[in-house]
């Protein structure tokens, strides 16, 4: 992960604090920033520790809820920027994406989502076998064919959250790695600031983008956000000349070409999902998105329930938080499952068969039963704004959910509707709505 500096001054005012330094957080707190606002951004780990940079680095519209569309569409035209904005080249190339189908079933879903998004100004484009396969070189397995959007992208998860937060800083917001937040600080039923280890912040706003440990975060104070964690295994290959530069999707595999000319690799067929207290806490709003998507998920129940149980109680705010104990979420990646998807990848893209992997990890997806996220303002506790569950698809939208923060929190007319993305729907009646497409 590329280093940033900490701030050199502790706050004891600001207007907004963040809690969270991945790329929801760092979007934020750089567009705040160049509105003028104070903003404190707070880390109790590193810029982009977490999920935002172990995901795959894919930038996409392909496939995507449509509820998700017309937010992805601003934060290409943000990706677009980046470079000039922030200074650093962070990999972000429109080379395009493609799902290949293999099952009629998923042909007939991309289909139908290609329609959708013409709808919307995405030049979405349905390929045969034949043109699926002139992506790759010697492609030794049968697809019937694929989805195909040329606009879309890759970039590099350790270098954008960084480069991002450096931005942010640059435009006067202040950052503070090692400095995790215990809880919220609040007077008269609303937010006014928060409990860092190393002091209070007054605050009017509070924006928690803590990814996967946001719903744990916000039980302290009563607010029953339903979110659960599922462990994405990656690896990466070294540098090879395969052909290959567009980003694709496969039933058992998916691959994107990084700048230093090696593949990150990973599944896109299997996550796995350990069984923790929350799985029964939220069992009936997720049970829908369970049924969906069983056959690819791999349940598994061990330490980290009784860890959760025992370990993640929340302590009075003078305490030591867990927090501080776990300063990054480090989990151990599926090896069986990335030896399958090693094994699946040499045999169906021959230029693989000799490449040597340089690494192999895991990252925590914040996954919602829905799966879109959270960005909205909590009416019940007025001061807090959530943005969090974005259920592996932060990286790419991150840049976009930032900017709708920003005008979310200064009440300025945001970037696109944010009604689907709203923290009510999990307690106003709505009913929950899973689109899959891919």
């Amino acid at each position: 992960m590329t280093p940033v500096a900490d701030s050199e001054t502790h706050p004891n005012v600001v207007d907004v604090a963040i809690v969270g330094g991945g790329i929801i957080g760092v979007s934020a707190a750089f567009f705040l920033a160049r509105q003028g606002i104070r903003v404190a951004l707070l880390e109790k780990g590193e810029i982009g520790g977490e999920q935002s940079g172990r995901n795959w680095g894919w930038v996409r519209l392909a496939g995507r809820d449509l509820r998700e569309l017309p937010l992805m569409l601003q934060s290409h035209a943000i990706w677009d920027t980046l470079r000039q904005e922030t200074g650093v080249d962070v990999g972000y190339r429109r080379r395009g994406i493609v799902y290949a189908a293999k099952t009629p079933e998923a042909r007939d879903r991309h289909q139908r989502w290609a329609l959708a998004a013409r709808g919307f100004g995405i030049d979405a484009r349905i390929l045969d076998p034949a043109q699926v396969a002139g992506f790759v070189r010697d492609l030794n397995r049968t697809v019937l064919g694929g989805l195909h959007v040329l606009e879309d992208a890759g970039a590099e998860p350790q270098l954008a959250a960084p480069a991002i937060a450096c931005a942010a800083q640059a435009a006067g917001a202040i950052l503070l790695q090692q400095c995790a937040v215990r809880g919220l600080d609040i007077e008269a039923g609303r937010v006014s600031g928060v409990v860092t280890e190393k002091g209070r912040i007054r605050a009017s706003t509070v924006i928690v983008a803590g990814g996967a440990w946001s719903s744990h975060f916000l039980s302290r104070h009563g607010v029953r956000l339903p979110q659960l964690k599922v462990l994405s295994s990656v690896l990466r290959t070294a540098p090879v000349d395969a052909g290959i530069e567009t980003t694709m999707g496969f039933s058992d595999f998916a691959i994107r070409k990084r700048l230093d000319g090696g593949f990150t690799v990973a599944s896109s067929a299997t996550s796995l999902a350990d069984i923790v207290p929350d799985s029964f806490r939220f069992f009936r709003q997720f049970m829908p998105a369970f049924r969906l998507e069983r056959k690819s998920l791999k349940l598994r129940f061990g330490r980290p329930f009784f860890d959760e149980l025992v370990e993640y109680r929340h302590r009075g705010l003078d305490k030591e938080s867990i927090y501080e104990t776990i300063r990054v979420l480090d989990p151990t990646p599926d090896l069986d499952l990335l030896a399958r998807v090693e094994a699946h990848l040499k045999v169906g893209i021959p230029a693989f068969r000799d490449v040597p992997i340089l690494q192999k990890w895991g990252g925590m997806i914040d996954t919602m039963p829905d799966v879109i996220p959270v960005i909205s303002k909590v009416e019940a506790l007025p001061g807090l704004v959530i943005s969090t569950g974005f259920s592996g698809h932060g990286f790419g939208i991150g840049p976009g959910a930032g900017r709708l923060l920003s005008e979310i929190v200064t009440d300025r007319t945001p970037c696109v509707d944010p009604t689907p993305f709203r923290f009510s729907r999990f307690s106003d009646g709505s009913p929950i709505e899973i689109q899959s497409w891919l």
